[in-house]
């Protein structure tokens, strides 16, 4: 009976309307872009001046519609959409294994190297992110690899703070203890006894952090900080039409409707990640 009842909440948690509408979401937008080079080998670049502003389903060629020179909409969205991915997922790794290396190192061996490190999370927290941004844009550049450096660089501080915390609890569990005790190294105690338990809130900010990243490049790109205008992106879509929104809104707005779907499919799976994988909340 009681293998029944946790099959049933297990299956219940997997018929989530957060899982369902959020993979229905990420799944559509990650085949279209996923598949971009097939559909669009042109890239979305081809310009054709005849063909401008055209409207959403007027032609079948141009199913959203064109830009203000004559660039199909829907091609430019789905190989964009490769730059804000990669810009998300390739910045929010690299934060993750930097985060939670010094996190890690910090809460299990406390001391000096604990106070050092809080110190510069206190001082990176305290700076905001746009003064950061403009800081570092004007000394590297722009771009797009400069851009995933300067994501790594703002949020690598998020998980060294929670990873410390959980390393700091964790560090006094009995397994952790009995290990010490019989002369585990440190390395492989950290390794294998308490980096896999720290692994699901790990797991759920990352899921966030994408959505956020996918968003902050966007921001970039649309004040000219971010990616080069010459390669095709959301946010540089919306820079394009900001000044057609009265007289063809397609160019700004099915962009727009992209980052939403996908920030918003990354928020609902994160939510259900943080309730699946918190004990508390599954029971």
């Amino acid at each position: 009976m009681m293998a029944k009842s946790v099959v049933g909440r297990t299956a219940s948690h997997f018929r989530s309307i957060e899982l369902i509408v959020g993979l229905v979401l990420l799944g559509t937008m990650l085949s279209l872009v996923l598949t971009s080079g097939w559909l669009f080998p042109d890239g979305g670049t081809t310009m054709d001046l005849a063909a401008r502003l055209i409207r959403p389903f007027a032609q079948r060629q141009h199913l959203l519609g064109t830009d203000p020179i004559g660039r199909d909409v829907l091609a430019r969205i789905a190989v964009g959409g490769e730059v804000s991915l990669l810009v998300g997922v390739v910045s929010v790794s690299g934060a993750v294994l930097l985060g939670t290396a010094i996190g890690l190192i910090a809460g299990y061996f406390r001391g000096a190297v604990d106070l050092v490190v809080m110190r510069l999370v206190d001082v990176q927290l305290a700076m905001p992110f746009i003064l950061l941004a403009l800081t570092f844009i004007a000394i590297f550049g722009s771009g797009l690899s400069i851009l995933i450096i300067l994501m790594i660089a703002a949020q690598w501080v998020q998980y060294a703070r929670l990873v410390r915390g959980l390393t700091m609890s964790l560090r006094e569990r009995e397994f952790v203890q009995s290990a010490r005790a019989i002369g585990v190294r440190s390395a492989k105690i950290i390794l294998v006894h308490i980096l896999p338990n720290a692994v699901g809130p790990i797991i759920v900010l990352m899921t966030l952090n994408v959505a956020t990243n996918i968003l902050l490049e966007s921001s970039l790109t649309f004040v000219g900080l971010g990616v080069d205008p010459t390669v095709p992106s959301w946010g540089g879509m919306l820079a394009d039409g900001r000044t057609y929104v009265q007289s063809a809104w397609w160019v700004t707005v099915f962009p727009g409707l992209a980052i939403m779907f996908v920030v918003l499919g990354l928020n609902l799976l994160g939510d259900w990640l943080r309730d699946y994988l918190d004990p508390v909340g599954r029971k």
